[in-house]
């Protein structure tokens, strides 16, 4: 029996109810989750003669074999399919490339005198006050500064505010009003720190902090404290442009009390774009934009795009809005409510009269990302299908894995693997090697077998390796991939250099072009003839060249360090690696610290101080 047939029958016995179902290759990895009202009717549904789209034809084409999974409710299946998804990263399940968290403004009132954080990853907490998230773009942290310094708040760590005997620098400069020493009371304290957290609740209170600054803008004039008056002013205008660009009439009715997020998309001719405008207390803050290749979709348009939007608010340690506001009819938003419900409490709109000005503007936007991105040929997915191309894949490669190896004068060899998922970085995936040091000093060949041969152990394979380097190093990456009976398309990327007429006085400049290295291919091909793949193929490069040396630098640094810290008698092993983890600076700059300094710098004891700076300076 065929194995379409065999899949067919097991398929043919599940049952009519909800769930997921997780397709498996031959060496069992999922490679696609779905979730269906009916498991019987959907997964049926890949395995008989019915037409399917080319990706659902080749996804089918790999499966060996599949599970499943009975919900409760479809509403259940929408989480369990999200919670499968995070846990498996299938091949062929569309994923959001977003790089949240997103910034907060937190407040502590369990601190005496409480200032403004700017933090990412927010604890929640009693006694703690959360603003946001703030989406990219919206210069959240600038405002913040600018409130901080305008009202005198205080500004360093609580360790610090308990410590202090006397006003520092900034009560000078009059940008704190020094509540550490008792210069200000509790009262005053917080008339000042509720005006500056009024600008984050809503354009009306963000308007009477702008009114309360300019009294006090007028008062230092008419004290003749025109410095202190210009300042103000200048502060002044910045938060009033902040407010001006993040306020429109179409938010004006809303209730400013409400974060609200409003989702919309543009079905376009070759790829979907999908848009979240965020709203936080009446203020229009920014956006985020996400799309992906329409051919590739394999649920239909709108349950891929509801997925998402689940997945969005997935992650417990985000504050979710109160109020989403999507692009969809309210029926088809029933089972997306239940399932965001187990995400937080919010409210989940569609089509209003309400939010239609929004759900426009919105939709709008999609749009415009869309038509820019293609006018200007931007598109990843247009550099992924030229990757496809040239190395005749039947399918666009998703992973790309980059590798540099970095070494000086043969000493603390590493090596940098980076990944790229649909053109962006995936930096969960990065990975440092230390390579073994070896007699003959720089050998990049053999350094580059090791690695690569490493990796290869570790499974999970990329869909292209991407090596920085020419003929020779890809010849070695082929040779190890033979040697392990191993496929796998490789490609390596490398600089020319050739003389061209252009300058009139020595009649020839020198000109480079970045050229990509193809296995049974005479001539490279010259990545500035496609834009969209010369930014991935050479952004890929450049990220494993910082990559690999900051561990290099990391590593030669401890080496040359180690090599000094062992002569200093009256150190033992766990005081050296106590300086090794504090240390910053060069033995110059240490030699300008005292015998205290080093003790408070390093916490060591007094002995081992001295025998340290005695050390720094028996040369002189």
């Amino acid at each position: 029996m065929k194995k379409m047939d065999e899949l067919l029958n097991k398929a043919n016995s599940l049952p009519q109810e909800p769930g997921c179902y997780l397709m498996r290759d031959k060496n069992s990895r999922v490679i696609y989750v779905g979730k269906a009202k009916k498991l019987k009717s959907r997964v049926s549904s890949y395995f008989n003669q019915s037409a399917k789209g080319l990706k659902t034809e080749y996804m089918v084409g790999h499966v060996d074999d599949f599970d499943f999974l009975i919900t409760l409710s479809d509403a259940e299946s929408f989480v369990l399919e999200n919670n499968l998804i995070k846990q498996h990263s299938p091949k062929y399940n569309i994923r959001l490339r977003d790089d949240k968290s997103y910034p907060y403004v937190q407040v502590n009132w369990n601190e005496p005198f409480p200032r403004l954080e700017y933090i990412r990853r927010p604890k929640k907490g009693k006694g703690k006050e959360l603003f946001g998230p703030y989406p990219p773009g919206s210069n959240i942290s600038m405002i913040m500064r600018v409130l901080i310094k305008s009202l005198a708040l205080r500004d360093c760590s609580l360790t610090e505010f308990k410590s202090r005997k006397t006003p520092c620098l900034l009560y000078q400069m009059k940008q704190c009003s020094a509540p550490c020493v008792g210069l200000c009371t509790a009262a005053e304290y917080e008339d000042d720190l509720q005006m500056a957290l009024g600008f984050f609740k809503g354009p009306v209170k963000a308007k009477r902090t702008i009114q309360k600054l300019q009294e006090r803008m007028n008062a230092y004039a008419e004290a003749e404290e025109y410095e202190m008056a210009g300042i103000t002013r200048d502060n002044i205008a910045v938060l009033a442009a902040f407010l001006e660009k993040s306020f429109d009439q179409k938010v004006e009715s809303l209730d400013t009390e409400k974060n609200i997020d409003v989702w919309s998309y543009w079905n376009g001719t070759e790829e979907v774009d999908l848009s979240i405008y965020m709203i936080r207390s009446g203020l229009l803050l920014g956006h985020k934009n996400f799309n992906f290749v329409k051919g590739e979709l394999i649920e239909e348009l709108e349950d891929e795009i509801l997925q998402k939007i689940v997945e969005f608010y997935s992650d417990p340690e985000e504050m979710n809005p109160d109020i989403v506001v999507m692009d969809f009819e309210e029926e088809k938003l029933t089972d997306v409510t239940e399932a965001l419900k187990t995400f937080g409490d919010m409210k989940i709109l569609g089509h209003t009269k309400k939010y239609k000005p929004l759900l426009e503007m919105c939709r709008k936007n999609a749009e415009e990302s869309q038509r820019v991105r293609m006018a200007n040929s931007d598109s990843v997915y247009i550099g992924l299908n030229k990757l496809k191309e040239l190395l005749s894949m039947k399918e666009r490669p998703r992973v790309l894995e980059c590798y540099d190896v970095a070494i000086w004068q043969g000493q603390s060899p590493t090596a940098s693997q980076i990944v790229f998922e649909e053109g962006k970085p995936d930096k969960r995936r990065y990975r440092h090697y230390h390579l073994e040091v070896r007699p003959e000093g720089n050998n990049d060949f053999a350094m580059m077998r090791e690695v690569i041969s490493r990796r290869l152990n570790n499974g999970d394979l990329p869909d292209v390796l991407v090596i920085d380097g020419g003929v020779a190093q890809v010849n070695t990456v082929t040779a190890v991939l033979d040697e392990l009976d191993i496929s796998l398309h490789v490609v390596g990327i490398a600089k020319s250099r050739d003389l061209t007429r252009g300058d009139y006085r020595s009649g020839q400049v020198d000109r480079t072009e970045e050229r990509l290295i193809i296995p049974g291919r005479t001539n490279p091909y010259i990545l500035s003839k496609c834009p969209p793949l010369f930014k991935i193929i050479v952004s890929m490069r450049d990220e494993a060249h910082r990559f690999s040396r900051r561990l290099h630098h990391k590593a030669e640094s401890k080496r040359v360090l180690l090599t000094w810290l062992d002569e200093v008698k009256g150190l033992g092993e766990d005081v050296k690696k106590k300086i090794l983890t504090q240390l910053s600076m060069t033995q110059d700059e240490l030699k300008e610290y005292t015998i205290n300094d080093l003790m408070n710098y390093f916490g060591i004891k007094n002995t081992q101080a001295r025998a340290l700076w005695s050390h720094l300076h028996k040369s002189t």
